[in-house]
């Protein structure tokens, strides 16, 4: 034991020491994003069967051994299709880290004030009269494949049109609207539900809103017909009871990720709308 101990710590190098690092950073991010998805259900049923695999081949176990060989080769496929959204949004957030859309570096100060105010006034609006709403705003991730299954506007960010949309008479009210920039691309767009359990007091809007954000880096703001709550989905997570002054943060952030505290301290008194944050349940 002692020689193996002393031919390892000789042949030990520095190099070792980054390869050890990365091992051991991958295996945690891994761990953190299983955490995170359904995967973490099934980790107890795998690490009971690759327990018997072990045990049935330490014990000769030569049948059993021979099926579970042959249920790992399938396993490791069925694994694949069964998490693909889960391996998409991983490997979706791997090649999206520390990228800014040029869309909005393009945006000028001006603009970005204009359309958040837009934004959030309308926002107050739908809350305070209880009108239900399904915004997306995109980011990195593309979203052409819903746009296609809406109406495209591409129209100018108005609170008024915003409002229309969502008007609970507009034929463009039922489904979700999409912002590319600063713009109001498509409307009445159907976004993927999910699958997730994200309380048995929330409806459709809230599931087609977590079901977006779970397949992309879209920040999607829910109002609810029932309470008038605002809501965001980002990255598969709720954040629920949003008033005007917190929304306004948020939005200056995605557009003016430079500076926001200079922009938030010189138009802090654009924003006086008071949102209705509502009950809990819906």
């Amino acid at each position: 034991m002692l020689e193996v101990l002393n031919g390892i710590i000789k042949n030990f190098r520095l190099l070792d020491v980054l390869d050890i690092l990365i091992v051991a950073f991958i295996i945690y991010k891994i761990l953190g994003f299983i955490r995170e998805t359904r995967a973490m259900q099934l980790v107890r049923g795998i690490l009971v069967f690759v327990t018997i695999f072990f045990l049935s081949d330490l014990l000769d176990l030569y049948l059993l051994n021979y099926l579970m060989k042959s249920l790992f080769t399938l396993g490791i496929f069925a694994l694949v299709v069964l998490f693909q959204p889960e391996l998409r949004r991983g490997l979706e957030q791997m090649g999206r880290k520390n990228l800014v859309r040029s869309q909005f570096k393009s945006i000028e100060k001006e603009q970005a004030i204009e359309f958040v105010n837009n934004i959030v006034r309308a926002l107050d609006d739908m809350s305070r009269t209880r009108t239900g709403a399904l915004i997306a705003i995109e980011r990195n991730t593309m979203l052409n494949d819903i746009i296609e299954t809406g109406t495209v506007i591409d129209s100018k960010a108005t609170f008024r049109l915003i409002e229309n949309i969502f008007y609970e008479g507009s034929p463009l009210h039922d489904g979700g609207l999409i912002i590319r920039g600063i713009r109001l691309n498509a409307a009445s767009c159907v976004f993927p539900l999910t699958k997730n359990e994200i309380g048995v007091n929330l409806g459709t809007r809230h599931k087609a809103g977590v079901g977006l954000s779970e397949v992309s880096d879209a920040l999607v703001i829910i109002v609810s017909e029932e309470t008038g709550v605002i809501t965001i989905a980002e990255n598969g997570e709720l954040k629920r009871f949003l008033d005007s002054s917190t929304l306004e943060k948020i939005l200056l952030n995605i557009y003016l990720p430079e500076e926001p505290k200079k922009v938030l301290n010189k138009f802090s008194g654009v924003f006086n709308f008071k949102g209705d944050k509502g009950n809990e349940d819906e």
